[in-house]
């Protein structure tokens, strides 16, 4: 898989890709990406990306032309393509935002699936409204406000590149997780057996297989029911 994102501020994408399973499927060539700076697409002394809203109103809103060229040169299109044009490349176009699907589970799965994912991120304000014409798919993590759609973009693109086959050391380990299945993941447990008068359930000593497994389908459903009822309507 190949992700690119286009931001005002590539650093921020150091930490998290240069680490831990990010940075080794990146070794593994599982995955290829890029952080993009905005400001290069932008013009004048200033590279500016931003501009105060019409209308008026607190705070500056990012300009559609910067992320109109940068999403075109990114893409290999001429400039002045129409929106859409990427789609027979194979290629999904993904913009951060507070108004987006709200991410889960299910939409990392889907992603998962794309050769391509090229994330747009918002800053400042917001976007100005026709930059949203290049968006195939906006999403949200969740109902609250960030610094940074960077922010954001990594939370999503770490639940998606973990997904991939061969990233996690596990095999089948994804599919295990919380919910992968629907449900929470069932309690784990490590050694010691014993610590501070606190004890591992005497089933996973057992080494009785369709027993453990049946418990931790009912702890699986015990945990969801207790902390996310939700989930099991």
């Amino acid at each position: 898989m190949r992700i690119d994102c286009i931001t005002t501020f590539p650093d921020m994408y150091a930490s998290v890709m240069g680490t831990s399973m990010m940075k080794r499927a990146q070794e593994k060539g599982i995955l290829q990406f890029q952080a993009h700076d905005l400001r290069a697409w932008a013009e004048g002394v200033h590279r500016k990306t931003d501009d105060y809203p019409y209308g008026g109103g607190c705070g500056l809103v990012m300009m559609c032309d910067p992320i109109f060229k940068a999403t075109e040169d990114v893409l290999g299109l001429p400039s002045g393509s129409l929106p859409g044009a990427h789609l027979d490349a194979g290629v999904k176009v993904v913009f951060m935002a507070p108004h987006g699907q709200v991410f889960d589970d299910a939409c990392a799965r889907r992603l998962s699936a794309e050769e391509r994912l090229v994330f747009v991120c918002g800053h400042y304000e917001g976007i100005d409204e026709r930059a949203y014409a290049l968006a195939d798919e906006v999403i949200s993590i969740g109902d609250y406000v960030l610094t940074s759609g960077e922010l954001a973009s990594m939370v999503v693109i770490d639940a998606v590149v973990r997904k991939l086959p061969g990233v996690l050391g596990a095999e089948g380990g994804a599919e295990e997780e919380s919910f992968a299945a629907g449900l929470l993941e069932h309690p784990q447990y490590t050694r010691p057996a014993s610590y501070r008068g606190m004890g591992v359930p005497e089933v996973l000593l057992s080494g009785h297989h369709a027993n453990i497994e049946a418990w931790r389908r009912e702890e699986s459903l015990r945990r969801t029911r207790k902390l996310r009822p939700d989930l099991l309507d």
